[in-house]
């Protein structure tokens, strides 16, 4: 299993879904699971890599929260959570991803 945790510098959220997804990895029984942190840093390179705001997180190459509509650029992403909006996936969307 590959997984990827774009992030850029200027949104907060990406470290909180940093630590919940290596608790989901635990969880999972994947805790030997590498996990590729890259630094979105111009809007070049989002547009170049369709990064749709930080935290996005690649699961072998796809983006399992998905939003086609979301815009591409440098921008903290929300996410839809049983508790509300969030700027994270909670541990239990990332277990439900990584099964």
């Amino acid at each position: 299993m590959n997984i990827t945790l774009q992030y850029f510098d200027g949104c907060p959220n990406w470290q909180v879904a940093d630590r919940r997804l290596l608790e989901a990895l635990e969880l999972a029984g994947r805790g030997a699971t590498a996990v590729d942190r890259r630094l979105v840093s111009t809007p070049e390179e989002a547009e170049a890599v369709g990064f749709r705001g930080s935290p996005t997180m690649l699961i072998n190459g796809v983006d399992p929260f998905a939003d086609p509509e979301a815009p591409v650029g440098l921008s903290c992403r929300v996410y839809r959570t049983d508790a509300g909006l969030a700027g994270s996936p909670t541990v239990e969307q990332l277990l439900a991803v990584l099964r």
